[in-house]
């Protein structure tokens, strides 16, 4: 696991694909934060971060299917998946190392962000007037967010061999599983307590959760859940190659 990790760690940052992500990430955060003047935070008289953790999801849904959709598409495509087969490593090694190695781009992405912790924490009258603990839980949220949504982009590019596919797959499961389930609670036939359970499929209600600065260990297993589920799928999805 550890050299597949090393590999995919290596091509991200060997090549434009993880300066481009993170400095996408940053340079669209950092418009929204600090220069359009709706979410403006100078304008807004209130030290509070809402904003960056309010968009931060958005963002991510499109970059991390854009930094997965290569992980086994390409591999596929170029038959290099089954020259990693014949490895001394099972399949599962193969997933993880990708997986963490995509989650640890996300990482390097989000931390930069802490910068605006502190400028908004200067900035506070007085100074460290800024909901702290609200503010560490929206990033613990935020980083299980993206974990989540790095499994659901593995998983999208294990079935199929076109990384375009692999993207628009990876965008639209990250979609559902972030906002499907918000919006299907509002449907007239969910009434009663039933709006309430299907709206704690999502991950928003998690992410949420976690973003009162309340560490929850339902929203830990809920996001272990996905993870695990999705990993699974993606380990079922390269099997089908030995049937």
């Amino acid at each position: 696991m550890l050299s597949i990790f090393k590999k995919e760690v290596n091509t991200f940052f060997s090549s434009l694909i993880g300066y481009i992500v993170i400095g996408v990430f940053l340079v669209t955060l950092g418009l929204f934060l600090w220069v359009f003047p709706d979410t403006n935070l100078l304008d807004s008289g209130y030290a509070s971060l809402d904003y960056l953790f309010a968009f931060a999801p958005n963002i991510l849904m499109f970059l991390i299917p854009a930094i997965t959709m290569r992980t086994f598409a390409e591999e596929q495509q170029t038959g290099t998946i089954e020259f990693l087969a014949t490895r001394p490593i099972t399949d599962l090694d193969i997933i993880l190392g990708k997986y963490f190695a995509s989650l640890s781009l996300v990482f390097f992405a989000i931390v930069p962000t802490f910068i605006y912790f502190w400028t908004i924490h200067k900035l506070g009258s007085p100074v460290g007037n800024i909901d702290s603990g609200a503010v560490w839980g929206s990033y613990f949220g935020l980083f299980f967010l993206g974990a989540v949504f790095v499994a659901i982009g593995i998983f999208a590019s294990s079935i199929t061999t076109n990384q375009i596919v692999a993207f628009v797959l990876g965008v639209f499961l990250c979609f559902f599983f972030y906002l499907g389930f918000s919006f299907l609670s509002n449907f007239p036939a969910f009434v009663g307590t039933i709006d309430y359970i299907v709206e704690m499929f999502g991950i928003d209600y998690h992410y949420k959760s976690i973003s009162r600065g309340v560490l929850d260990t339902r929203d830990f297993i809920y996001f272990s859940s996905i993870i695990i589920i999705f990993i699974g799928l993606t380990k079922l999805m390269l099997e089908r190659r030995s049937w």
